[in-house]
């Protein structure tokens, strides 16, 4: 008869692809009926390190004034004040976003963000406009949203539908929670965004956060500066920047 040989089970607890984060359970329900709202199951992981961001990049934004942006949407203002470009909530104003006159299609865009008072905001990237109310264009599309540190959800990064459907990649999975303490209160933090034909991906402050793929329904557009309706509200926008994608492989 052989030996018996001891068998040692070692207990270990496995992070499922896909599992929704225990905390974020309340913000799950309120955001799953949404048009867009993905199955935690079936939502793909940014495992890629951050983009170099060093060569290649053209400014978008000169430090000076608004050359090559315009407003739209609402009378939100915004200024370039101590070579800074300076976004402030204006009380009854409907969200305002501060536009690109130039489109782009694949792209690796970059800037940085800090909230001098709190207010959802966020950058609009293949965005367009449609008719809105009263004479005024509702701009809509795919946004990284930047949320600001009032609620507890922290989707910095994230990618939400605006005004077509609501959020295409919410940040509430167990493996999204290194990019949902990534944004730090108080400080500049660093948005990234990788467009490349149908797959997007963002990271916030170096943290893979969003990996998106688009059906293909917003190939090109503009980007936008978001100052989201509200009582009060001021985030300021540095270092904005985009390395243009050739097609050519």
């Amino acid at each position: 008869m052989s030996p018996l040989i001891p068998v040692i089970l070692v207990c270990t607890t496995a992070l499922l692809p896909g599992e929704l984060d225990p905390q974020q359970q309340s913000w799950y329900e309120k955001y799953r009926t949404q048009e867009n709202a993905p199955d935690p199951a079936q939502m793909l992981l940014n495992t890629d390190a951050e983009p170099d961001l060093t060569q290649g990049f053209v400014p978008l934004f000169n430090g000076q004034d608004l050359t090559g942006w315009t407003a739209k949407g609402g009378t939100c203002e915004f200024t370039v004040e101590d070579g800074l470009l300076t976004g402030t909530c204006v009380p009854d104003s409907p969200s305002t976003y501060l536009c690109t006159d130039q489109t782009f299609r694949d792209f690796v865009f970059t800037c940085e963000m800090k909230w001098e008072v709190d207010i959802n905001s966020g950058v609009m990237f293949r965005a367009a406009t449609k008719p809105g109310r009263n004479d005024a264009v509702t701009v809509f599309g795919p946004q990284a949203e930047m949320e600001g540190f009032s609620q507890d959800r922290h989707w910095s990064g994230g990618v939400y539908g605006q005004s077509c459907g609501g959020y295409f990649y919410p940040l509430w999975l167990k493996e999204h929670k290194t990019a949902r303490s990534a944004s730090k209160e108080g400080e500049w933090n660093r948005i990234t965004i990788s467009a490349h034909g149908n797959v997007v991906k963002t990271w916030i402050n170096g943290v893979p956060a969003a990996h998106w793929v688009d059906d293909g329904t917003y190939p090109e557009g503009f980007f936008g500066l978001q100052i989201h309706k509200a009582a009060k509200g001021k985030v300021l926008w540095r270092d904005l920047k985009v390395r243009p994608i050739s097609d050519k492989r």
